[in-house]
């Protein structure tokens, strides 16, 4: 029993997903000290308040606290916001980067008539045995 427990953890998926996740909960920490320390600060200053959990209202004695409510919303945009513009975007450049045309090689061509690849020195085609000039 012992050993199969031993085997799952060690599994390349589950250590995979272990780090997946720890490496996400610490850039999660980044992300929300960038929101909280530079973009929040920013937003106060243009709005003149950064913090709305005081905002409420009243109907027929209930409280309404929306600031709450406003300021997860803001926080949940500003990350989103954070990540798709500094993490999304410079990974997507990256790939499509890697993502490069192979380039033809320089010792075959294609035949004419049954669009095979033959070597560039080749009279006769081996597949079609057309003659090739």
């Amino acid at each position: 029993m012992l050993k199969d427990f031993k085997q799952f953890l060690l599994r390349g998926n589950v250590v995979d997903l272990a780090v997946g996740i720890v490496i996400g909960v610490a850039f999660g920490a980044v992300v929300m000290a960038l929101v909280a320390d530079f973009i929040t600060p920013l937003i106060a200053a243009i709005a003149g308040k950064h913090d709305f959990s005081a905002l409420t209202f009243t109907i027929n004695g209930s409280v309404f606290r929306y600031g709450a409510f406003l300021n997860a919303l803001l926080s949940f945009v500003i990350v989103a916001a954070a990540l798709f513009f500094f993490v999304v975007v410079p990974a997507n450049a990256l790939v499509q980067r890697a993502r490069r045309e192979p380039t033809p090689d320089p010792t075959t061509k294609k035949c004419p008539e049954c669009v095979s690849e033959i070597p560039i020195d080749a009279r006769r085609c081996a597949f079609c045995t057309v003659q090739l000039s």
